[in-house]
């Protein structure tokens, strides 16, 4: 007679290392992804042909292919091409910020705003407009960067440094969030012409981009991707818990580090580019993980191409619905997301229930 352990019993061979996820799971991901591809390669091409001075298809190929200055030729080579670029890189940007925020939290509604970088961003513009009179978008850009940078690092060091926890990250982001838009109102109040420049910036807008902004704003995007795509493996570890990262070799800090890093590139390069645009960083990655599942991984990949078709979506819907001026992506966005955002809540609690 065969005498089973409990140990054994209770402990069935591979529990201890689980199976890759299965071939035809990963296919339909990766078709999943083509397709993405498809359609952002579709709004891209839409984003360059739509607007709101309308434009035969020939006169937009002219101005693409056979620049030579006409009315047209400008529209499209010195408008629309660089704010698709941008409207491309800064959504991209957004949805793997958000992507990483919610990986880093462990909670599949916080937003890259979380950490205070649109409130830095936010307060360094203000502060550059008011104190030293600096209106034009290339020349404020790298005040947003700073200030986003700064906040990040003492949101960090609030939250605990080395210590740091999600709770602690979010609770030091909302307490300097609120202080520095405070500080916002109130220079505004006291400054209109700061009132009067950044009511455009604050709306979240792609209408300002030129080759000048892509060119500052570029490499930090670049920068901030790659590292977050990186950190796919050891923020899958982060979502399973505290205890099972550890035990699974995962270096908590150095990857809370590098995934605050991160973050701060994107979303901070984004704010300094367009202002801060709400709602696109939100809801891409958590309606993402309806497709790719939990793995990290896939959700920044797919992040990264359907937040732009989002934000350009939005910003081709702003510049057709209010011809012949343009409703600004911020608030299509907004507009978009608010109903939305209610919608994801409500269903969340009624799965708790």
């Amino acid at each position: 007679m065969t005498v089973v352990s409990p140990v054994t019993a209770a402990a069935p061979t591979g529990a201890e290392t689980p199976e890759p996820p299965p071939r035809r799971r990963r296919a339909a991901r990766a078709a999943g992804l083509a397709v993405a591809l498809g359609v952002l390669l579709l709004v891209l091409a839409a984003s360059v042909a739509v607007g709101a001075k309308p434009l035969a298809l020939g006169e937009v190929w002219h101005g693409l292919a056979h620049y030579s200055g006409t009315d047209a030729d400008v529209v499209v080579r010195d408008v629309r091409l660089p704010r698709t670029l941008l409207g491309l890189l800064v959504g991209a940007g957004l949805g793997l910020a958000g992507a990483v925020m919610q990986a880093l939290t462990r909670n599949p509604l916080a937003e890259p705003g979380l950490l205070g970088v649109n409130a830095g961003a936010s307060a360094a513009v203000v502060s550059a407009i008011s104190f030293l009179g600096i209106t034009s978008p290339t020349g404020y850009v790298w005040f947003a960067f700073l200030g986003a940078a700064v906040v990040s690092v003492l949101v960090y060091a609030l939250g605990g440094s080395r210590g740091a926890t999600p709770v602690r990250l979010a609770l030091a982001g909302t307490a300097v969030t609120a202080a520095l838009f405070g500080y916002v109102q109130a220079v505004q109040l006291l400054d209109s012409a700061a009132l009067n420049t950044m009511r455009f910036w604050t709306v979240g807008s792609l209408a300002a981009a030129n080759e000048d902004v892509l060119s500052q704003t570029a490499p930090f995007l670049a920068a901030g991707a790659l590292l977050a795509l990186a950190l796919g493996r050891p923020l899958n570890a982060i979502a399973l818990g505290d205890d099972a990262a550890r035990a699974l070799g995962a270096r908590l800090n150095r990857t809370r580090v590098l995934a605050v890093l991160a973050i701060t590139l994107l979303c901070g390069a984004a704010t300094a580019a367009c202002g801060p645009i709400a709602f696109v960083g939100l809801l891409v990655p958590h309606l993402v993980r309806a497709l790719t599942g939990p793995d990290v991984r896939w959700t920044l990949a797919y992040a990264a191409v359907l937040a732009p078709v989002l934000l350009l979506g939005a910003d081709i819907v702003g510049r057709v619905i209010a011809r012949p001026g343009e409703l600004q992506v911020g608030v299509v966005t907004t507009l978009i997301g608010g109903p939305a955002f209610i919608y994801l809540v409500r269903r969340r609690r009624l799965a708790h229930l």
